[in-house]
């Protein structure tokens, strides 16, 4: 790896990693925020999904910007934006003006991670873009499992303004770095006008499910603010397709979903970062909820997953780059989904070290047989011209794929926790107590009610009865995300092929 080659992929990491502390840190300073700025709990949901929610709509957008007027150019942009919305937030004075901020973060976050990705494919070939996905990947993964404990401490030692005021040195230097140390690069065919159309299509058919998945858990299925923007982002997003496919310049070439590694590594995207966002989530609420662990606990008992990402991540994209990608796309997938099943050996009263771990680690080492290769893959399939939008379209993949399968997995546990309480206490007939604590369990799913008004006869009956039901369906949740995994590595055995170097296209990589 030369000089040059070292000091982009650290600037991309640096950019990347603002971007993703940003998604998870935001969590630990709600409390102070709601507080600071007398925020309820729905204003203080939007200061967190209103930058998800603004990324997920433009990360397209973002992607097929950088590949017609330049991915550094674009990333620089995206910087700048990301240190001027994380200042704006340093000082809102109020829970709107922080919610705006946020939405501006993810404006600039849309253009930063498909660019960051864009530019290792620019910089590195063969087996070295592996192993740059693969370090890539290791190090913003780690910094987004230690960054709440950081958010946290700057909230302790100043204010919560501190996690958004910290991100303004990192930017700055992040900038000079990549402006003196990457080159610029661009699709030299692109056409150099806008695509209207297509960015609002775009951005309607992607934010609108996503403020729809957002608002189910609050206001269910049923209501207006949830299958309205559900139905016109579906309607947008098709009249997208159909846009795209005759448009003279498209913003999105459709073309690309007819390179057959392309579109199985998506599929595989799809399937296993949705296996993976629901079952991690479950994961955690059981073990807090229902074990007992702390939020501390509960995110160190899933450290070994970052640690093994850390270590092991480049070495499997190097291997994917050099034998090809097929193996550790298929047994990667199965593996995390093995890991997953393993938690059904998982309980109330579950040891650490004999039920947790084991799981934990199996699941640590599919996930890092996957991700590199995987995201190696999608950036392969297409000449260099392509991989910003080849980017763009994996990341709002994986987004939509958690948001979807969060949405729908946990309404299919929700459900089966309340039929599962229902069983073993009776729907009616136990009271005006127990039936409360009944509703009050069923609201939160994976979760034991405190039961505080039943007498001492009736407390621990329903306790036990909530316990058992909840244990019931965090198995189901995680069956179905083990299901997912092994969905997705089953896509990969039977689609993607090894590829080779085309001797036209450099940047290419074709079936061979």
């Amino acid at each position: 790896m030369s000089r040059q080659q070292r000091l982009t992929l650290i600037a991309t990491i640096l950019g990347s990693t603002v971007v993703f502390l940003d998604a998870t840190v935001v969590n630990v300073a709600l409390p102070s925020i709601g507080r600071d700025l007398g925020a309820g709990l729905a204003g203080q949901q939007w200061v967190l999904e209103a930058y998800m929610l603004a990324l997920v709509a433009l990360i397209l957008v973002g992607g097929s910007l950088g590949d017609q007027f330049g991915r550094r150019r674009l990333y620089v942009i995206g910087l700048v934006g990301f240190g001027v919305s994380s200042a704006l937030c340093a000082v809102a004075p109020t829970e709107g003006l922080l919610i705006a901020a946020r939405a501006l973060q993810g404006v600039a976050g849309a253009l930063l991670v498909p660019g960051s990705l864009a530019i290792v494919a620019a910089t590195f070939e063969g087996e070295a873009r592996g192993k740059a996905v693969g370090t890539w990947t290791a190090w913003t993964g780690i910094a987004t499992v230690f960054g709440p404990a950081g958010g946290g401490a700057l909230i302790s030692l100043f204010s919560w303004r501190a996690i958004f005021a910290i991100n303004l040195p990192l930017i700055a230097f992040t900038v000079y770095l990549t402006l003196s140390a990457v080159a610029e690069s661009r699709d030299p065919d692109a056409h150099r006008g806008v695509d209207w159309l297509g960015i609002v299509l775009s951005a309607a058919g992607l934010g609108a499910p996503v403020f729809a998945l957002i608002e189910q858990p609050t206001h269910g299925w049923s209501d207006p603010l949830v299958w309205a923007p559900l139905a016109a982002g579906v309607f947008c997003f098709i009249a997208f397709v159909l846009h795209e496919a005759r448009a003279r310049h498209p913003m999105l070439d459709l073309s690309l979903f007819r390179i057959r590694n392309f579109a199985v590594a998506n599929l595989t995207t799809l399937a296993v970062y949705a296996g993976l966002s629901a079952g991690m989530l479950f994961v955690a609420l059981y073990l807090q909820q229902v074990v007992g662990y702390s939020a501390l606990e509960a995110g160190l008992a899933t450290t070994p997953i970052s640690i093994l990402l850390f270590f092991l991540s480049p070495r499997f994209g190097r291997l994917a780059s050099s034998t090809g990608p097929r193996l550790p796309m298929t047994l990667g997938p199965w593996v995390a989904g093995v890991g997953m099943l393993l938690m059904l050996r998982v309980g109330a009263d579950a040891s650490y070290v004999a039920e947790v771990l084991p799981a934990v680690v199996v699941f640590g080492l599919g996930l890092s047989a996957t991700v590199a290769p995987l995201t190696a893959t999608v950036l392969d399939s297409v000449a260099e011209r392509r991989v910003g939008i080849a980017s763009g379209v994996n990341n709002g993949v994986s987004r939509v794929a958690g948001l979807l399968a969060i949405a729908v997995l946990g309404a299919v546990i929700s459900a089966h926790f309340g039929s599962v309480l229902d069983a073993k206490l009776g729907a009616t007939g136990q009271g005006p107590a127990v039936e409360r604590a009944v509703a009050e369990a069923k609201e939160q799913p994976l979760a034991v009610p405190e039961a505080e008004e039943l007498t001492p006869a009736e407390a621990p009956r329903v306790r036990a009865a909530a316990t058992d039901a909840a244990t019931s369906a965090f198995h189901l949740g995680a069956l179905l995300a083990a299901l997912l995994l092994l969905a997705g590595g089953a896509a990969a055995a039977i689609g993607i092929q090894n590829p080779r170097r085309s001797p036209t296209d450099s940047g290419a990589l074709v079936p061979g």
